[in-house]
């Protein structure tokens, strides 16, 4: 009977190696910009049918969290573990402080140890979630995924020094060709032009993969499309210490409809930390998808496969108005960066917002609802026998005279957890209470108070 199972096992692992190994079938989800050195397709497939390989991609900590703009990379990664293969996640807690000027238009400003030290347990932890998360909800196959690995590039740039560096390393790159790379280029062309410092990333994101490549036979590096001419640095200074072939493949920037980058310096940046971007929010961006943009997130952003993909959109062009291609990028996404309690929230507040469901609304704590309607004022009031709903708008400030409160109240202008209340002077009680304790005022259509009662 152990040698039946054990079969079976073989035979899964055999399947899941002819289905997943091959990283490059993502080209038809749109999953991959470009592959380095060119021409090198039919080799790398080669090389991943053949046995496990080992990948990386790099996240520089110059915020306490990743964005939407670095989950498609993490997201890729996870197609590489899916597919059986080994995956590193570096924190660049060295290379942070030096500044990546790739799409950049002026130098980074300086970082100080504390700050990059935040921002690297908060980056460590957005990737543990995201990977964790998939795990639990998003693996279906029994077989154990392969233990994601994160580094931090710290630990070795802090035992060699800058001689051993730029005189080791720094000697096998050429400045001509660092000089050509377009990230390089636009920089010294600008007003404000380039820093040494920021010059030498290119060495040190070289020497990251070279470092990889030594401990862990780390062949293959991601990164966005941006990243080309850093990967390019590191597969020159592997080609000539080494004497081996190592290959960059870059994934497409995220951008709106317009084409605008998604991330922090261009200000618009959708945060995978809850305490930056809640729940609620995170889903509704993917709710919000125009129908031009959402099938090519559902290729890029979820696991499902496109037969299943093309499914969802046929509905889409039968039943539009049911938005249900949104609904799914929504749900799988929140699933996989905030797991089943936070998809949970989500939905739980757009139904409270959209449906006016009060249940919800009482499952929700008063930082949740403040976030929810966003701009709403939050007060506490100590509870008074006898206290009735002018007494209450005018305690929480919802009008600044009690004349125009009478008037917009009786003319049904005024909401009590969602319901319209058109009698000044209903008594307030403990029906008038959610289970968490909370009020929701509402004036007019938009204007909100959250009324948290006080012992």
């Amino acid at each position: 009977m152990n040698g039946i199972l054990k079969c079976r096992k073989v035979l899964r692992n055999l399947q899941r190696s002819f289905s997943n190994r091959n990283i490059l079938s993502l080209r038809k989800r749109g999953m991959f910009h470009e592959i380095f050195p060119d021409n090198s397709a039919a080799t790398v497939v080669d090389l991943l049918n053949r046995s496990t390989r080992t990948v990386y991609a790099g996240f520089d900590p110059t915020a306490d969290s990743l964005h939407v703009g670095n989950l498609l990379v993490l997201i890729n990664l996870l197609h590489w573990q899916r597919g059986g293969h080994r995956c590193i996640a570096l924190i660049g807690g060295a290379t942070a402080k030096i500044g990546d000027p790739s799409g950049k238009s002026k130098e980074r400003d300086v970082l100080s140890t504390a700050f990059v030290d935040s921002n690297i347990h908060g980056i460590h932890r957005n990737i543990q979630t995201v990977f964790s998360n998939h795990e639990k909800y998003l693996w279906n196959d029994k077989d154990p995924l392969a233990p994601l690995i994160i580094l931090n590039n710290e630990d070795w740039y802090s035992k060699i020094n800058s001689v051993e560096l730029i005189g080791g390393a720094g000697r096998h790159l050429r400045m001509g060709t660092l000089l050509s790379r377009t990230s390089v280029q636009t920089r010294l062309n600008s007003p404000v032009g380039m820093s040494f410092t920021e010059f030498s990333y290119q060495l040190f994101q070289a020497y990251d993969w070279l470092h990889l490549f030594k401990e862990h036979k780390c062949m293959f590096q991601i990164g966005g499309n941006d990243q080309m001419g850093n990967i390019m640095s590191g597969q020159e200074l592997i080609s000539k210490i080494c004497k081996e072939q190592v290959y960059g493949l870059t994934v497409p920037l995220v951008t709106t409809e317009m084409g605008d980058k998604f991330g922090k310096t261009s200000g618009n940046a959708v945060w995978l930390d809850a305490e930056k971007t809640s729940s609620f929010l995170f889903y509704q961006f993917w709710m919000r998808q125009p129908d031009s943009e959402v099938q090519k997130f559902l290729k890029l952003f979820t696991f499902d496969t496109v037969g299943n993909i093309d499914d969802t959109m046929r509905q889409h062009r039968e039943n539009p108005e049911k938005r249900i291609p949104q609904k799914r990028l929504a749900e799988q996404v929140t699933l996989l960066v905030h797991g089943e309690e936070g998809l949970k929230k989500a939905q739980e507040a757009a139904t409270a917002l959209y449906e006016g469901s009060v249940a919800a609304l009482g499952n929700m704590n008063t930082e949740d609802i403040a976030q929810l309607f966003s701009g709403a004022s939050v007060v506490g009031v100590l509870p008074e026998a006898g206290m009735d709903v002018i007494e209450l708008a005018m305690k929480v400030g919802c009008f600044s005279r009690k004349e125009d409160a009478v008037r917009i109240i009786s003319a049904g202008g005024f909401y009590i957890n969602q319901q319209k209340a058109i009698n000044p002077s209903e008594v307030v009680t403990d029906v008038h209470r959610l289970q968490n304790n909370v009020t929701l005022l509402r004036v007019g259509k938009k204007n909100y108070y959250i009324v948290k009662w006080l012992s």
